[in-house]
């Protein structure tokens, strides 16, 4: 008899929550570790109380249980190598080496890594000091979108619509140190305009497979209003990208990318993010991330209609077959989600209200993701900025909106806001997906 799979799922959002599902989904209903997670994980995987930035205790962990494959979700825990460490102890892991995780942790280093290899992005300057940045400011051209060099959380982008809002992000980083050292250095670049989609691409170092495209809605309010957040929702397939397009794309991107990591003897194992504007000058890079997208994954995965355990193993091994090699996960049908975020969010969110609705039966399409909960008693609260993810899966973008926001009318905590036009711009521009 086959011993069942054991795997460790590292951080504690609702991306995580929709990794653990999809992973005790696969058809070898593997044995589920999360590390920390929340209270809402815990009917599908066995909790390990260690913070995603304690490396050495997780590294220490995957040494004493010998976990079959290690999943990173969140950036952190690969900016500081772990993918590195495990690997060296023999222990798959889905994620970059910290080298290559330099494509999400220095926004500097991706815009030079896609400028030498003469890849599609927008111009850009790098400012290493206050007055250099006022120098650059003095003479562009607005609206100039600012961006901090580190990771900030969601925070580290702005789009300066005067030069007087742009002065005051680069005084609040870079002399008032708002975010830190990762606000030090700061890329400026054109303001790009079209339609944004998100790619997420699963490589060995060499071949990939491909997940539906998905559209990200980062702004808090209504009609891309308000400040930037970590995601309000999302929703898959996106109208644009075509599913060729995007293998074309793909293709355009990531395989110089991979080869000048693997030329480098750094070769890129796990998420690839793409971040994309779909301009009339053809599609430009925003950005990369070295891990899924939050909340796209919540939106993409259960679109997805294979076992996913399979192919993570064979991409952290190195070994995607070649007969997949730039081809899409097999997939069907559309899905929103709907991110539910507490008071406050994304400033000084507010925790310790209790959410209520969740003990009903929700209906099958209907998933709910847990975030940023935490439980007192017998019952759960919110603990973080953006609480609940809710997804809805359907045949069609419209039905799957519909059921969302059905779902999202049953549940109730105190300060609850969300937006109201998730998928919206996508039916509006009528989809050409299902």
């Amino acid at each position: 008899m086959t011993a069942v799979p054991r795997i460790l799922v590292v951080g504690s959002g609702g991306r995580e929550h929709a990794l653990v599902r999809a992973l005790h989904e696969s058809p070898e209903h593997p044995a589920l570790f999360v590390a920390p997670g929340n209270p809402g994980m815990e009917s599908l995987a066995t909790r390990v109380p260690i913070a995603v930035s304690d490396v050495p205790a997780l590294v220490n962990w995957a040494k004493r249980e010998r976990p079959d494959l290690v999943v990173v979700g969140p950036e952190l825990p690969l900016t500081l190598g772990i993918a590195d460490e495990l690997s060296a102890t023999a222990i798959p892991v889905l994620g970059p080496g910290k080298a290559a995780a330099r494509l999400e942790s220095s926004k500097s280093f991706a815009k030079m890594t896609l400028e030498r290899l003469s890849l599609p992005t927008a111009p850009f300057r790098i400012a290493h000091s206050a007055e250099e940045a006022q120098r650059i400011m003095a003479g562009a051209n607005y609206p100039l979108v600012l961006k901090a060099d580190g990771l900030a959380a969601g925070k580290g982008v702005v789009i300066a619509r005067t030069e007087s809002e742009a002065l005051e992000t680069v005084n609040s980083w870079m002399t008032e140190g708002t975010l830190g050292e990762s606000g030090k250095t700061v890329v400026m670049e054109e303001c790009l305009d079209g339609e944004e989609t998100s790619l997420l691409v699963l490589t060995d170092g060499e071949r990939w497979v491909l997940f539906p495209p998905a559209r990200d809605h980062k702004r808090a309010l209504d009609g891309d209003r308000g400040p930037n957040t970590g995601g309000m929702g999302a929703c898959a397939p996106a109208r644009v990208p075509s599913d060729q397009d995007a293998i074309a794309i793909t293709k355009r991107i990531v395989d110089p990318l991979l080869a000048d990591f693997r030329a480098a003897g750094t070769p890129y194992r796990g998420i690839l993010y793409l971040g994309l504007m779909l301009t009339a000058r053809g599609p430009m890079v925003l950005e990369f991330n070295a891990r899924f997208g939050d909340p796209e994954t919540q939106a993409v995965l259960p679109l997805v209609e294979e076992g996913l355990y399979p192919l993570f193993l064979a991409a952290a091994r190195g070994s995607l077959p070649a007969e997949r090699h730039g081809t899409f996960v097999e997939h069907a049908g559309a899905a929103v989600c709907v991110v539910l975020a507490a008071r406050g969010y994304p400033g000084a969110p507010e925790a310790g209200q209790v959410i209520e609705g969740l003990d009903r039966p929700f209906p099958h399409g209907i998933r709910i993701d847990y975030a940023g909960v935490d439980r007192i008693g017998s019952r759960l609260v919110t603990g973080g900025g953006r609480v609940l993810g809710v997804t809805a899966r359907a045949e069609t973008l419209a039905r799957a909106r519909e059921a969302a926001y059905e779902a999202v009318s049953w549940i109730r905590f105190d300060g609850m806001q969300y937006r109201k036009d998730i998928a919206v711009q996508a039916l509006q521009s009528g989809s050409t997906k299902p």
